[in-house]
């Protein structure tokens, strides 16, 4: 069934692209992730208006992978329906991406890095969503059993039997980067980005290097977590919602980690607020202030926080002053 929806034709007007590292790839400064939001247990009608809004002010770019839920899977299923029975005319104007490599099925062929692994998951990835080929697929983490060498030329296989455009890696370290990138470059297979964790609060990708290895290979980098699991922002200045993510899921933040930085985070706010920005907005524009990072990626559980989150793309310069301030702020 068509419910017509038709795309704002102001979309390209606002969105900023940059290129990823030296390919001819361009991302929008902000992609929208389907880690939450878009499981089994959400909402259809608000995952569409948040698909249509999204698109709507220039978010090109849709990131998935094979366990995003909950349940495993359904998040690629919800998000194919929504492309094939609203969106399909505009899927050569989309960047989708997908992932492999965390626990997805049982037994020992549904996990880790293997070439049997990755090339099953991607064609349960294509099913999911009904598409013939995603634009990006990653290995979603390094594997300390199966050779780097068995991982990298699935991926290049993946290219070239036609189901993806372009390889990345994911949480991945500067030096098992550098080794893939020499494998990949040595089968000329397209790889052009790596996805990790980066946040004001998380630094992980400046101590392990691979920032640095990204930058001197000129390889893009997106990052996920951006606001930290939401402690970047302004929801828990003044206490817990008894409808937040701590009160109704647990797993990825813990109230004593609210406690514990709380007196960082109403600091980091003043800043924000003197920039004329949320919290949320500034932690954004932070992470997009290096041009290592190609773009950020939000999640979402409502349109009007995509929104709120686009007008960062007009200011992510900080003054040197900022940065040390934050820095001050954060890293004690």
């Amino acid at each position: 069934m068509d419910y017509g929806y038709s795309a704002a034709g102001s979309r390209y007007q606002e969105m900023r692209y940059n290129r990823c590292g030296k390919s001819g790839l361009l991302l929008p400064m902000i992609s929208l992730g389907l880690w939450h939001n878009f499981g089994s247990n959400a909402a259809p009608e608000n995952m569409k208006k948040m698909c249509f809004r999204a698109f709507d002010l220039g978010i090109t770019h849709f990131d998935l992978a094979n366990n995003y839920g909950p349940e495993y899977g359904s998040a690629e299923r919800n998000f194919g329906k929504i492309l094939h029975k609203e969106m399909s005319a505009y899927r050569d104007e989309m960047i989708i991406s997908t992932k492999a490599g965390y626990d997805m099925w049982e037994g020992p062929y549904g996990n880790w890095g293997s070439r049997k692994y990755l090339i099953a998951s991607l064609d349960q990835s294509l099913k999911r969503m009904g598409l013939e080929y995603v634009d990006i697929f990653y290995h979603h983490r390094m594997d300390p059993e199966t050779p780097l060498e068995e991982t990298m030329m699935a991926l290049d296989a993946i290219v070239r039997s036609g189901k993806a455009l372009y390889v990345g890696i994911s949480n991945y370290d500067g030096p098992t980067l550098l080794k893939a990138a020499e494998i990949l470059e040595d089968l000329r297979c397209p790889f052009i980005i790596n996805q990790n964790r980066y946040s004001i609060f998380d630094r992980t990708i400046e101590k392990n290097g691979l920032k640095e290895t990204a930058k001197q290979l000129n390889k893009g980098i997106i990052a996920f977590s951006p606001l930290a699991q939401g402690l970047l922002t302004d929801r828990y200045l003044n206490g817990i919602p008894s409808d937040s993510r701590i009160r109704t899921d647990g797993r990825f933040l813990k109230e004593q980690s609210v406690q514990d930085r709380l007196a960082q985070i109403q600091e980091l706010n003043q800043i924000a607020s003197r920039r004329g920005q949320t919290l949320a907005q500034m932690a954004l524009s932070w992470v997009l202030k290096d041009a290592e990072v190609t773009s950020v990626l939000i999640g979402a559980s409502k349109p009007s926080q995509i929104e709120e989150n686009i007008k960062i793309v007009q200011k992510t310069e900080f003054s040197e002053e900022e940065l040390a301030e934050i820095d001050r702020i954060s890293l004690n």
